[in-house]
This record gives C-alpha cells, structure tokens and sequence, in this order.
C-alpha cells in the first residue's frame, strides 16, 4: 500500500512539474509574441577594420512600437555588439559583455580579442538561452571580424554578415557588392545600402539607423547625422 501511495504522489509531483513547465513555455511564449524586434544590423570586414550597423524600429506584431531602439552598443573600444530578439535580453547582455570587457582590460592590461569576445558571449548563451541573435565585431591585432552567435551560443565568423527579419534584403546588397579588401568608405557605403534596402522591403525594419566603424589606430567610432546625411545621399 505505502509503495502504491508514494507513486501516486510521485505521479501527481510529476503531472505538477509538467504542467508548470508548460505553463512556464506558454509565458515565455507570449512574451516573445509580445515585445520583439523586427531588426536589421549588419556588420562587414573591411582592409584595416569593420563596419557595423543597425535599424531603429521595434516591433509589437504589425504595430510599430518605438522609432528610436538601441541596436548597435560599443562594449570597448575594440568592440561592438549588435542585437535582434527581444528587447530586454538585448538590453542586459549588453551590459553583461561591457562589463565583462572592462573587467579583462582591467585584469589583463590589454583588449580582448574579437574571437574571445565571441567565445565568452557564446557561452553565456549556452549557459542560458536568450532569444537573440548577435553579431560581434571588431579588431585586434589580426585584423577586422564579424562573428554571427545565434540563440544558443553557435558562433560563426565570416567577412560580412546580417542578421534579423531585414536580412534577406541586405545580402542582396551584400552578395552583389562585397569584395575582399574593401577600403572603409567602401564598405561604410555597402553597408548604408542594405540597411536602406531592408528599410524599403521590411515592415520591421527602418526609422533610421545607427553605423561605426572600429579600427585599431582610432578604436569605435560612431558616426553622427551628418556624416549619416551625407553618406545616404551617395547610395
């Protein structure tokens, strides 16, 4: 009788557990649906660094919630970060790897490389899933990088990459224009077309955007309006 007790209480605990955990997805479920970005950012290499940008609009469903989100975040001065997925993950992994960053700096006396910086981002997704999806990019003593990290910590690097629901639109622009060796106004400008590419044909995407560049000799540089005016004007 004690046996049979003791498993319809454990049957019952795990009918409990179950149904929390599906209650648990069902919220989180909702709250993707809920607050979300419709994103566009784009990181490419060029000769002696990289270019990085992003979109300002976020996205609830088909309403356009905010005209002005932070996509595009320096973490040092080597370093930045870019951001699609929910807002509030975004928001504190920012923090997390500017803290990180200054942290080694501060420990080691030097900056982490773009690849370290990738690794150590990777793995803190692995540890907890975000729903984001990321691009870091910088440079280091072996040049310009861009590493595509998705939501649960895989971590790819290639010459160019965008992320987001606007990324369809900006390879477009991507595969037709980019080359090996590009120069920085180059690739500043590559990299304005297919934001405003992906601002035409993406619903979630467009209200402006943000681009740096992030070379060794002069670190992140973010570029004002207008720099920003002058160089749409050219596409």
């Amino acid at each position: 009788m004690r046996r049979e007790v003791d498993k319809g209480l454990l049957n019952g605990t795990n009918v409990l557990t179950c149904s929390t955990r599906l209650l648990e997805a069902d919220n989180l479920d909702a709250e993707m649906k809920a607050v979300k970005t419709g994103t566009s950012t784009i990181g490419i290499c060029f000769d002696g660094g990289v270019v990085v940008g992003a979109d300002h609009r976020a996205t609830m469903g088909h309403f356009v919630a905010n005209k002005s989100v932070q996509k595009l975040f320096r973490i040092a001065d080597n370093l930045a970060l870019t951001t699609a997925g929910l807002v509030g993950h975004a928001q504190s992994l920012s923090r997390t790897l500017a803290a990180e960053m200054n942290l080694f700096e501060l420990k080691r006396g030097c900056q982490m490389t773009v690849k370290g910086a990738a690794t150590l981002t990777a793995n803190i997704l692995v540890g907890r899933p975000h729903w984001v999806q990321l691009l870091i990019a910088g440079v280091d003593a072996d040049g310009g990088h861009v590493y595509s990290i998705d939501s649960a910590g895989g971590s790819i690097p290639d010459d160019y990459c965008a992320t987001g629901s606007g990324s369809p639109y900006m390879y477009g622009v991507l595969e037709d224009q980019f080359k090996k060796g590009m120069s920085e106004k180059e690739a500043l400008k590559v990299a304005a077309k297919a934001l405003l590419a992906s601002a035409q044909r993406d619903a979630a995407s467009g209200n402006g955007m943000d681009l740096s560049v992030i070379t060794e000799k002069s670190g992140f540089r973010l570029l004002d309006e207008a720099e920003l005016s002058a160089l749409i004007a050219q596409c």
